[in-house]
Formats: C-alpha cells, sequence, structure tokens
C-alpha cells in the first residue's frame, strides 16, 4: 500500500495535475473541457492526463469520438484513509 501512496503522492505534486484532478472530481469531462478550464496547451493536457491515469488515478470512458476523463475516487479514499492512519499512529518515544 505504501508504494502506491508514494506513486499517487508523486504524481499529485504537480500543481497542474492537481488542478486536473480538482476538475475531474467534480465529474467526467472531456479535454476540451479541461482545456478551458486550465492555462496549458494541448500537448501538455495530455502529457498530465497520461501521469495520472499511468498509476490509477484517472480513467477514460469513451463515447463514440469523445473521450471523457474521470478521477478513481476508490484511489482518492485509499489515500485519505492512508493518511488517517499516519495522522492516528500512537506516539512512541525513547526513554533515554
Amino acid at each position: 500500500m505504501k508504494e502506491n501512496m508514494v506513486e499517487y503522492f508523486k504524481v499529485l505534486s504537480d500543481s497542474n495535475r492537481l488542478e486536473i484532478v480538482e476538475l475531474l472530481i467534480k465529474g467526467q469531462r472531456c479535454g476540451c473541457n479541461l482545456l478551458s478550464n486550465l492555462k496549458i496547451s494541448q500537448p501538455t493536457l495530455s502529457y498530465h492526463l497520461k501521469m495520472l491515469s499511468s498509476v490509477g488515478l484517472t480513467s477514460v470512458v469513451r463515447d463514440g469520438n469523445m473521450i471523457n476523463h474521470y478521477v478513481d475516487k476508490d484511489k482518492i479514499n485509499e489515500m485519505i484513509a492512508f493518511l488517517t492512519e499516519l495522522r492516528d499512529l500512537e506516539e512512541t518515544s525513547c526513554k533515554i
């Protein structure tokens, strides 16, 4: 599970990818819709979508010629659960 978290957080460390995820959390969208909300070029968007999908954070649904992207909310929930467990770990300290 930690290996997945490393990949998720690494991919989300880019502000453009984080913004793309924010848009996709609101619902699946086509690339043209994403571009109208971002200040990046189409090739740059394709690169970021490829990075997000390579770790499984996003997927696509084809509808004829349209390709809609969406966030895998199960992966987001895994990240939340991981961070919650991390936050709730009991403190242990060395006694001298």
